[in-house]
């Protein structure tokens, strides 16, 4: 029997909401709808959805601190819908637990594309090097342990709890191990594409890597200059920093 899939829709515009609501029934979605940030975040723990679209501009919590507290307890994949399409507006998005956002006015085309992509994870490659037990995709590098079976992952005992972009984006780079992946090459993969099909990746696409490897690093504590876990290639991409010895 398949799981029923759960959307919730945080949104105080009547016709943008319902919008939602239809782009989401139609991909098979159990539609809830919430009209304030603070309706939102009951909705979200109380529904334990799977997908969350969140307006930025609600009428009492700004769509910021909802993601924030919604990241709490709750592993949904995150849309962030905004009206404004200031670059530093989409960087607080991402960095408060967002895994992807549309600027408004959007195409119902291009949000149930997104959906889709993220729905389709967390299926993955077959995994190559650094890899203890391929039947339960565990990896361990300098202190990491890394279960894919469980979603979750620990420093030195010490659980971290990631959204689930930052926990797939942390999932490549372990399977790729020394090989450098761009970022459209990440791009790509949260879209759960092969990294060489070479279908467009946008710059803003590009930057949301960046950010979101910018968020994976400060929770893991990484150091870019001296990483343990994470390697920029300048001009490149990223790979997995040498294992200690």
């Amino acid at each position: 029997m398949t799981e029923l899939r759960v959307g919730l829709v945080i949104e105080d515009d009547h016709d943008i909401r319902e919008l939602v609501r239809v782009v989401l029934s139609q991909a098979g979605f159990e539609v809830h709808m919430a009209t304030s940030g603070a309706a939102g975040i009951r909705a979200a723990r109380d529904l334990n959805p799977h997908v969350i679209t969140l307006d930025l501009g609600l009428p009492d919590i700004d769509g910021f601190e909802v993601a924030r507290q919604v990241r709490n307890f709750s592993d949904a994949y995150i849309v962030m819908l905004t009206a404004k399409a200031d670059e530093l507006d989409t960087l607080l998005g991402l960095e408060s637990g967002a895994d992807d956002y549309l600027t408004k006015p959007f195409r119902p085309r291009e949000l149930r594309a997104r959906v889709a992509a993220m729905m389709r994870r967390p299926r993955s490659r077959p995994a190559t090097g650094y890899v203890a037990s391929s039947s339960q995709r565990t990896f361990r590098h300098n202190g990491l342990v890394f279960s894919y079976a469980t979603r979750t992952v620990s420093i030195d005992g010490q659980d971290v709890r990631l959204t689930p972009t930052e926990f797939d984006l942390l999932h490549c780079l372990l399977e790729a191990g020394r090989t450098v992946l761009s970022k459209a090459d990440l791009v790509r993969r949260l879209r759960n594409e092969p990294y060489d099909v070479g279908t467009y990746t946008s710059d803003a696409d590009e930057r949301s890597v960046e950010v979101h490897i910018g968020n994976l690093r400060r929770k893991l504590g990484d150091d870019a200059q001296n990483p343990r876990w994470l390697q920029t290639v300048r001009g490149v991409g990223y790979r997995l920093a040498p294992a200690k010895t």
